[in-house]
């Protein structure tokens, strides 16, 4: 069975590594659990990220970022979405 928390924690340190984006909010005890991930120039370039049972991250408008077998493309998908810089 695939622990999702662990997933998001890894993708919300992938995602930190880029420098212009910023963890808003790391939700692991929420059901779904997610993370929120801003672009630290905008207010409004932002996205929640939850992790599927299947293994996919998915925006909260329902685009596949990526799996679990490469959290660092998926994080590096969302860094292009909201116009961040590569980490």
């Amino acid at each position: 069975m695939l622990d999702t928390t662990i997933c998001l924690e890894r993708f919300a340190w992938h995602a930190s590594r880029h420098a212009d984006l910023r963890i808003q909010s790391l939700a692991l005890a929420s059901e779904p659990a997610y993370v929120s991930v801003r672009n630290r120039f905008s207010t409004t370039l932002a996205e929640t990220v939850t992790c599927s049972p299947e293994g996919n991250f998915v925006t909260s408008w329902g685009y596949r970022l990526g799996d679990t077998g490469d959290v660092e493309s998926a994080a590096a998908r969302l860094a292009y979405l909201l116009a961040a810089l590569p980490a």
